[in-house]
């Protein structure tokens, strides 16, 4: 039985570790998409012409 207290209390440690460890990278950037806006650029004429072609049907 003892084991089993052992086993839960190392793996809330661990979890507790990768929760700060995923805070961390959130707060540095880590996840901030750099990607997209670069290829939206790309795409945004091609938007506008379907917002006028839908708007010039109505």
């Amino acid at each position: 039985m003892s084991v089993i207290y052992l086993l839960i209390s190392i793996s809330i440690v661990v979890a507790i570790l990768f929760c700060f460890a995923f805070i961390k990278a959130v707060k540095s950037g880590q996840y901030d998409d750099d990607y997209t806006p670069s290829v939206r650029m790309l795409f945004d004429d091609e938007l506008k012409k379907k917002e006028n072609n839908h708007n010039n049907t109505n």
